[in-house]
């Protein structure tokens, strides 16, 4: 296994991107990028490297020009078949179509996962990368993160790994050999852990300074919109979800949707849980907090505004609600999502 330190090796670590057809351009070309910082900018690092702590590169099928989901061509520059050994595994965001992902499209290259990661590889996903790594196995029973609009996706299809979307990276394994980083943009945290785990904190700091790149320390819970499930077929929960959707700001919400059902409320609750995964109380907050994230993002109305508006006479409860929901004070939240002034349309755009 790795050491936690490129100082200790006299050859740099060997870092394989690995190139399929459905990964997206803008991952990859980034990770490899960043990876690259010390090659590419020397002033990225620190004067006791001599040579850069990495070596990355892009690998697949086969070498050659292979074209990606973005429909833009990248060249692979070396075949899997080619590699007897490397260092650090990364399999960048894929898009997945209509039809999800179809396991057994890459059996060589699940093979070759394996096999890698016997002789000591690291495996690492960005978003969701984890698809492609998780047909090896080997992450079964270990948690693991994925884009959260793809949860749904890959519990159905991977049940046997642990799935947590709202984490931005999860480390597991024996070895903390079997890295995953969350939704789309979480690849800097990924790389940057990377950098810092085997080049050093200090490096991991000039690259996040040279590229501007921010860790997600708040988490992704901020970023996931909710969406109530509502393919479950209970005709009555689906009822009673439909006129909570308009009417959630109401005075007694939850005693109106049982009025509204006609059940019992001791069987309205079991039933509504079981259908939609959240008691009626926890759908109601959860519908609330979410219109109250469009207010925070769209409008100047203050913090006890915008909890009457969406149901709360008391703002300190909402206030309270809020953070519990989405990791962020209603402020801070505010402040991460408004388009900021020199952004907007027909305002000042002179740099702050």
């Amino acid at each position: 296994m790795l050491p936690h330190a490129a100082s200790m090796r006299s050859e740099p670590i060997h870092v394989s991107l690995v190139a399929i057809p459905e990964a997206v351009m803008s991952t990859l070309s980034g990770i490899f990028d960043v990876m690259n910082a010390f090659a590419m900018i020397p002033a990225s690092g620190t004067a006791r490297f001599h040579a850069p702590p990495f070596r990355v590169e892009i690998v697949g099928l086969r070498p050659g020009s292979l074209e990606l989901a973005s429909r833009v061509p990248v060249m692979v520059q070396r075949s899997v078949a080619a590699l007897d050994a490397t260092d650090i595994i990364i399999v960048p965001s894929i898009l997945l179509g209509p039809g999800g992902w179809k396991k057994g499209c890459h059996p060589e290259l699940v093979n070759w996962l394996r096999a890698m990661h016997r002789r000591g590889a690291i495996l690492c996903s960005a978003c969701s990368g984890i698809f492609l790594l998780a047909e090896t196995g080997l992450f079964d029973g270990m948690d693991a993160t994925v884009h959260y609009g793809y949860a749904s996706a890959f519990a159905a299809a991977f049940p046997a790994v642990p799935i947590h979307p709202e984490r931005v990276l999860v480390i597991s394994g024996k070895h903390e050999d079997l890295v995953t980083s969350g939704a789309s943009m979480t690849w800097h945290d990924l790389v940057l852990y990377l950098i810092g785990r085997y080049a050093g904190a200090t490096e991991a700091q000039a690259v996040a300074r040279f590229f501007a790149l921010q860790w997600h320390q708040d988490g992704l819970a901020p970023y996931i919109v909710f969406e109530g499930r509502n393919d479950h077929g209970d005709l009555a929960v689906q009822a009673a979800q439909e006129w909570i959707a308009g009417n959630f700001p109401v005075a007694n919400p939850l005693e109106e949707m049982i009025r509204r059902t006609g059940l019992s409320e001791r069987t309205f609750k079991r039933r509504f849980t079981s259908a939609t995964g959240l008691s009626p109380l926890a759908y109601v907050q959860r519908l609330r907090i979410e219109d109250a994230k469009r207010r925070l993002e769209r409008t100047e109305a203050s913090v006890d505004e915008i909890s009457w508006q969406i149901g709360y006479e008391e703002s300190a409860f909402f206030r309270r609600l809020f953070k519990r929901v989405t990791g962020l004070a209603p402020g801070a939240y505010r402040r991460r999502f408004k388009i900021p002034d020199y952004a907007q349309p027909g305002l000042s755009t002179r740099p702050r």
